[in-house]
């Protein structure tokens, strides 16, 4: 195993970028859960305006 010195370290280079497939994939889906909460809200808010219920 190479020790390397704190000069040495400094100038290691590399790593994955900050977008991957895993990011988008994890954004895109908290996009749409967000999407969702609204659309829900939007229609029970509507509903509750215009006094249209389910009866059960």
């Amino acid at each position: 195993m190479i020790e390397l010195n704190n000069c040495e370290l400094m100038n290691i280079e590399g790593g994955a970028s900050f977008i991957t497939a895993s990011f988008l994939n994890a954004a895109s889906r908290a996009i749409s859960t967000i999407m969702d909460i609204g659309r829900s809200l939007g229609s029970s808010i509507r509903r509750a305006i215009n006094g249209s219920y389910c009866s059960i």
